[in-house]
């Protein structure tokens, strides 16, 4: 049994010392038995055993058959060259795998905290009038004044149009919907810049981003899901005031709620609807709604 160790050198290959030094061992004893190894080394079988599978899984040593297997050592110069090659070939994955990590590396959103209701006003007003092509608002944006040649697309939370004079003022906003439980208020300015109430008297502004780009998202999800306020003029049984009860009646509202909206009162509002179902010929308002979809009598 040997004391003295000399100092690895394939460490910087991926060798650890233990598997180097059984691979020395091997060098001075080929073909050597697993016991003569362990006998050799001085180390527990199990270790031997589990070094031996090191090697021959780096290829620095090969199993020859029958029983008692014997381990012979690959020669240095081709053993190493073949570690040097998997090493540099590893290095190229790496590096492979780091474009494509900086390929998914993106930069924090960039975004801009405005504070104090004036300021938020101001912003709001500058935003759109430099609107050219389209802006978008959830929820209402009482800081906002409409631009001929700019298409408004709105849609406004229920709640919102409490009294008749909001319905109103809602549909003269331009094109405009109404849903249910909108989830925040944005205004996003020809999809490039969103302003986004986060608190009271708190806005965040985004520029091109992934968040902005989600809020894209969901605006044109919560399009799809809202009521039309303006019905489209279309021939048929449905007159625009019937058109504009049915979208209502589709967005959930009871007749109390409708009866408040439009300023009427709620047997009015029993009475046209039943003459809706009758011009329909529906026997619910589900059938209705769903009739006049499909002739292109609602948005």
């Amino acid at each position: 049994m040997h004391s003295y160790r000399p100092a690895p050198v394939l460490e910087a290959l991926g060798v650890c010392s233990e598997d180097e030094q059984l691979y020395r061992a091997l060098l001075a004893r080929p073909e050597s038995t697993a016991t003569d190894l362990t006998t050799f080394v001085d180390w527990p079988a199990n270790r031997v055993g589990r070094h031996l599978r090191s090697l021959l899984s780096l290829g620095l040593a090969s199993r020859t058959p029958g029983r008692p297997a014997r381990y012979l050592p690959a020669v240095p110069e081709a053993a190493v060259e073949l570690l040097a090659l998997r090493k540099q070939a590893a290095i190229v994955e790496a590096r492979l795998g780091a474009s494509v990590l900086t390929a998914e590396f993106r930069q924090p959103d960039a975004f801009t905290v405005i504070r104090g209701t004036e300021a938020i006003a101001q912003r709001f007003y500058q935003a759109q009038q430099c609107a050219q092509d389209e802006v978008l608002v959830l929820d209402r944006t009482p800081y906002a004044r409409r631009l001929d040649g700019v298409r408004y697309r709105i849609i406004y939370d229920m709640a919102s149009l409490s009294e008749p004079g909001d319905l109103a003022a809602a549909r003269s906003a331009g094109c405009c919907r109404m849903l249910r439980d909108v989830p925040l208020k944005l205004v996003v300015v020809d999809r490039r810049t969103a302003l986004l109430p986060t608190a009271a008297d708190v806005v965040v502004e985004l520029g091109p981003s992934s968040l902005l780009d989600a809020l894209l998202r969901l605006f044109e999800l919560l399009w799809k899901q809202a009521s039309p306020l303006t019905p489209s003029v279309s021939e048929g049984p449905l007159t625009s005031d019937d058109q504009q009860l049915l979208s209502l009646a589709a967005a959930g509202l009871t007749d109390q709620a409708i009866a408040r909206r439009l300023g009427v009162a709620q047997r009015t509002v029993e009475r046209r609807m039943q003459r809706i179902l009758k011009a329909l010929d529906a026997t619910t308002r589900f059938q209705a709604g769903l009739r006049a979809g499909q002739r292109g009598l609602l948005v």
